[in-house]
């Protein structure tokens, strides 16, 4: 896939802050797009299927139903995805089942569902990670371990379909968007703790795997990101200290006195530094 002019495209989440940027790149591009989204309709144009990505039920239907509309399927991007707050020293709730099945099982639902067409296309799949699946913070354990899930069921299908199917994982940082707002509720702001990027810049690299000549393993976001990134693969220690530092600047700031998802955290931190 060297170029994207009249490629077929699926994206899902394509109601999302990354999703209608894609679906507007990719169309800009000359690729005929079709979107998945919990609600049915349209992005400028781009038609969306309506599709609860949890429900195993529903997805092979709309996937058979948008590579119909399409005649096939040369890229899908597997975009959907959401957020919460999540202490890893807390038993699993409801956010943490919620973030597992979108962020881990409705991308291999529909990865599954979409191979057939993929592989008949010699076609690819793009995985929207994060940064987080290598760089794992406190009071979001949730994000970061659905997100490192999804890496490695990337790495494991790149074995099995990769002869066939091109397999790439983005890793965006932080963006403005509404998959924080909960997390910022909780008075858990990622706010000096994750640098912000702009998602022109994530859609880019997402267009960059989509259209390299062979497909990349690994695609960072920015130049940040590949620091980074390497430093999580190859110094992992160093990357620890790095976030513990930044995390105790902002306790003793007093940034997470008002999160109740804190206070354990918090209190091991202050009996720790006396």
């Amino acid at each position: 896939m060297s170029g994207l002019d009249q490629r077929r495209v699926l994206v899902t989440g394509a109601s999302g802050t990354f999703g209608r940027q894609l679906c507007a790149a990719f169309t800009a591009a000359g690729a005929r797009v079709v979107g998945v989204d919990r609600q049915p309709g349209s992005i400028d144009g781009v038609p969306v299927l309506g599709c609860d990505l949890t429900d195993p039920a529903t997805v092979p239907p709309v996937v058979a139903a948008a590579v119909d509309r399409l005649g096939g399927l040369d890229l899908l991007v597997n975009n959907a995805g959401v957020g919460g707050p999540a202490p890893a020293e807390l038993p699993p709730d409801e956010v943490v089942r919620q973030q597992l099945e979108v962020n881990l099982l409705a991308a291999w639902r529909t990865t599954a569902a979409a191979l057939p067409a993929l592989e008949a296309a010699r076609g690819r799949v793009v995985f929207v990670a994060s940064r987080m699946a290598l760089l794992p913070l406190p009071l979001a354990a949730a994000y970061g371990v659905s997100k490192r899930a999804l890496v490695a069921y990337a790495d494991a299908l790149r074995h099995e379909v990769g002869t066939h199917v091109g397999v790439s994982v983005v890793y965006p940082s932080m963006v403005a968007s509404p998959i924080h707002d909960s997390t910022a509720d909780a008075g858990l702001s990622l706010e000096g703790v994750s640098r912000p990027e702009p998602v022109q810049g994530v859609v880019a690299a997402i267009l960059r795997a989509a259209t390299a000549r062979r497909a990349p393993r690994d695609v960072a976001t920015t130049r940040r990101g590949r620091l980074e990134l390497a430093f999580a693969r190859h110094a992992p220690t160093l990357a620890d200290r790095l976030v513990r530092r930044t995390v105790a600047t902002r306790i003793a700031a007093g940034d997470l006195d008002a999160a109740p998802l804190a206070a354990g955290m918090l209190r091991r931190h202050r009996d720790a530094t006396g």
